[in-house]
C-alpha cells in the first residue's frame, strides 16, 4: 500500500475547505507539510487529485473517485479504532444521533436506563437536525438515531416507537381568545399571523407547517425561534401561538412561565418517534435493545404530559 491513512485524512480536509492554507489549518500541520502529503498520494494514485488555482482547489474527476474510496476507509478506521480503544478497558460504545425536539426530554432518562442495563456500555451522543444526522448516519459516524420518522433516506431500517401529539400553546390569554365562538378549535382554524414556529430547518417546523394544513412560503408565519425552549418562553409572553409536541408539555410548562396549552379534538394531530440505522450494519440484540429502552422512556413522558393537559 503506497499510501497512508494520514494522507487521506489531509486530502479529505482539502477537498472540503478547498485551499490548502485552510486544509492545513483544520489538520494542525503547516501548509509545507500539508502540501508534500498530497503530493506524495497523487504520486500514489498515479495523477493529480486537484486542480490548483491561486486561491483555491478543484478536484479532478480522479480526485473526486479517490475522495469517495477515502471516506470509506477513513470510516472504516475509525470504528476499528474505537472498537480496538474499547475492547482495550473492556467496554461497548454506542454513537446515537438525536434532533434537538427530542433531546432534551428523552436523553436523560434514555441514559440513565441504558447505563443501569450496561455499566460498561459508553454512548457517544451527537444533537443535530434530521438532514445531519442521516449523513452522519450513512457515513459510519453514527450507529443509530432517534427522528420522526418517515426518515426519507433509503436503506434505513426504521422501527417506530411512539406516537407524540401536538398540542396548541400560547398565554393563557391567547388560548382563551381562540377558543371564543370555537366549539372545537382545530389547527386549520389557526392562521398565519398568529403562529410561531422553530426556524428553518427542523422538521418539527415541517410537521407543523402540514398539521395546519399551510405552506412554508405562507406570509406571515414569524419561524425565528432556535430551540422548543425559546419558543415555549416567547408564545408564553403572548408572541403568538405554536404546536406543542407533547413530549416536551411537561419541561416546557415547568420551565416557561405563563406557558398553558389545550388539546385538539379526536383526531388529535401527532408525529411518529422511530429509531433508526443502516440497513447494512449489524443488527439484532443491541437495536432491539436499545428500541425498548427508548420507547420506555417516551411513552412514560407523553403519558405523564396526558395528566399536565388531559
Amino acid at each position: 500500500m503506497n499510501f497512508t491513512l494520514r494522507q487521506l485524512s489531509y486530502f479529505k480536509s482539502l477537498s472540503q475547505h478547498r485551499n490548502f492554507g485552510r486544509a492545513a489549518e483544520a489538520s494542525h500541520v503547516s501548509q509545507p507539510a500539508l502540501s508534500v502529503q498530497i503530493r506524495s498520494l497523487e504520486e500514489a494514485m498515479g495523477g493529480a487529485l486537484v486542480e490548483r488555482r491561486a486561491r483555491d482547489v478543484i478536484l479532478t474527476p480522479l480526485g473526486r473517485q479517490v475522495l469517495e474510496m477515502a471516506d470509506t476507509v477513513l470510516d472504516a478506521a475509525r470504528s476499528l479504532d474505537r472498537l480496538a480503544r474499547d475492547q482495550g478497558v473492556g467496554q461497548r460504545s454506542l454513537a446515537l444521533g438525536v434532533i434537538p425536539t427530542l433531546a432534551p426530554y428523552l436523553l436523560p432518562g434514555t441514559l440513565a436506563n441504558l447505563r443501569a442495563r450496561d455499566v460498561q456500555l459508553t454512548v457517544q451522543v451527537r444533537e443535530a437536525r434530521t438532514e445531519r444526522l442521516l449523513s452522519l448516519l450513512q457515513a459510519g459516524e453514527l450507529d443509530a438515531a432517534i427522528l420522526a420518522l418517515p426518515s426519507g433516506a433509503a436503506d434505513l431500517v426504521e422501527v417506530e416507537l411512539f406516537t407524540d401529539r401536538f398540542l396548541l400553546a400560547g398565554s393563557a390569554g391567547r388560548l382563551a381568545q381562540m377558543e371564543a365562538g370555537k366549539a372545537q378549535l382545530r389547527p386549520s382554524d389557526l392562521r398565519t399571523e398568529q403562529l410561531m414556529l422553530l426556524e428553518d430547518g427542523h422538521c418539527l417546523t415541517d410537521q407543523a407547517l402540514e398539521v395546519c394544513g399551510m405552506q412554508r412560503a405562507a406570509p406571515g408565519i414569524n419561524m425565528g425561534a432556535g430551540s422548543l425552549g425559546t419558543l415555549s418562553r416567547l408564545v408564553a409572553a403572548g408572541f403568538g401561538l405554536t404546536l406543542m409536541p407533547e413530549l416536551a408539555v411537561r419541561a416546557e410548562c415547568e420551565a416557561a412561565q405563563g406557558l398553558a396549552v389545550q388539546r385538539f379534538p379526536n383526531p388529535e394531530p401527532f408525529r411518529r418517534i422511530g429509531l433508526v440505522r443502516r440497513r447494512s450494519s449489524s443488527g439484532g440484540e443491541w437495536f432491539d435493545q436499545l428500541a425498548d429502552v427508548v420507547r420506555d422512556v417516551g411513552e412514560a413522558i407523553v403519558q405523564d404530559s396526558r395528566k399536565v393537559a388531559s
